[in-house]
């Protein structure tokens, strides 16, 4: 069984601090398939359209037939763990600082036999599940886990190498004011964070309930932020930039109205302001720290969080300004996750359906609980994910859009 990781310690200051080194990141055009699946929490493999095979590791061509028509399907993940070896010794950079590394043969029910990285909690001949994950790299790996889920399993040293588990962490959430984040707090409470920033975006304005609430915890810490305000973001970066490990970008400013019938583009400098300057404001505020700190092992930066929506990929002309916001916040969180990459932090953009909040009234069902999506984030977190789709509005659009999005456009434009 794993045991519990305890709380980090105190840095010692005159301690060795770990190399900033990333996994080896060189893979096919094919492989890529593999990170696709591993980004969005899934488990496919390469299947032969006229044979049937099952091959890893993927390839331009079957192994068994030699036919070219290769689709990415979901299969089975179950297997049989055949051997196991511990390594103490490597002369690759990122793991000879992350020594003993286990490491194994799985045979797959699907058909292939694989070499994964295994957890201490799997033993030989016995019953392993497969599951792909992204590595500090942004490479899908594959990861023999325990049959069924065992004791703080995700506590595994070499599980916490691919995920960003709120334990024992410090995170910020940007607005904690909103219905959304609280939801958000209260989620990465439960989940065992270890202090939770709490953005408000308006000190100004009185708010009993918002005290009490974050008066509830000693673990929460509520800190001015106004995502609009350059100053406001470089003071609190200056202040706590040096503790975020994980930052949660809840801030949203979503309003009806199109663009062609607004007579003015108010509306628009509004959403754009918040939904796309303001994560800009705090990717420079709060980005090179993150970066700078990513190798720490005792306090590293692990993850950075956009609340985006699914109207980012297909946009409601109903709330055009709003859509054309999201989409360039989520192209601006690619740009960020490839900056982000050469130190190994996570980006995950979170894609949900309609959330029951006070702008979402009339809004006909379904609409998701604002507690249902804080879940979400954080169960995606634990998976080491970077594409999060939530509730059943984001999943179907999302299976349109790879189906035909032509169709999507022309439906939600009537």
């Amino acid at each position: 069984m794993t045991d519990a990781a305890p709380k980090p310690k105190r840095k010692n200051p005159v301690a060795r601090t770990r190399l900033p080194t990333l996994p080896p990141a060189s893979r096919s055009r094919a492989a890529l398939g593999l990170a696709r699946a591993a980004a969005e929490g899934r488990f496919e493999m390469q299947a032969c359209a006229d044979c049937g095979a099952v091959q890893y590791p993927p390839r331009e061509v079957c192994g068994s037939c030699l036919s070219e028509r290769l689709d990415w399907r979901e299969v089975a993940n179950g297997g049989t763990l055949i051997a196991t070896t511990t390594l103490r010794h490597s002369n690759d950079a990122y793991f000879r600082e992350r020594l003993p590394w286990r490491v194994g043969t799985v045979k797959m029910d699907a058909g292939p036999s694989v070499v994964a990285h295994v957890h201490e909690d799997c033993h030989e001949a016995g019953r392993v599940r497969l599951a792909l994950k992204l590595d500090r790299s942004g490479q899908a790996v594959l990861h023999a886990l325990p049959a069924e889920d065992t004791p703080n399993m995700n506590d595994s040293p070499q599980l916490r190498e691919t995920h960003c588990d709120p334990k024992h962490r410090r995170v910020l959430v940007t607005d904690g004011r909103s219905t959304l984040g609280r939801a958000m707090v209260k989620a990465l409470l439960d989940a065992g964070a270890s202090t939770v920033f709490v953005g408000d975006p308006a000190t100004w304005k009185a708010d009993a309930g918002f005290d009490a609430f974050v008066a509830s915890d000693p673990r929460l810490v509520p800190v001015a932020l106004d995502v609009t305000d350059t100053d406001s973001v470089d003071r609190l970066a200056a202040s706590i930039g040096a503790k975020v490990e994980i930052l949660i970008n809840t801030a949203d400013h979503l309003r009806d109205g199109g663009v062609m019938h607004a007579r003015d583009v108010g509306l628009a400098r509004d959403a754009f302001d918040v939904n796309v300057l303001g994560l800009m404001r705090l990717a420079q505020a709060f980005g090179p720290t993150m970066c700078f700190r990513a190798a720490d092992g005792t306090h590293g930066a692990v993850a950075w969080v956009n609340l985006l929506s699914i109207h980012a990929l297909a946009a409601l002309p109903a709330r055009g300004a709003w859509s054309a916001s999201k989409a360039a916040a989520l192209s601006a969180a690619l740009t960020l996750r490839a900056e982000f990459g050469g130190a190994g932090i996570r980006v995950m953009n979170v894609f949900p359906g309609p959330i029951d909040d006070e702008w979402e009234q009339l809004t006909p069902p379904p609409k998701l609980a604002p507690s249902t999506v804080a879940a979400a984030v954080v169960r995606g977190l634990r998976d080491g994910v970077e594409d999060l789709y939530v509730g059943d509005v984001a999943e179907e659009l999302r299976a349109r859009l790879r189906d035909n999005h032509k169709a999507v456009e022309r439906e939600l434009g009537g």
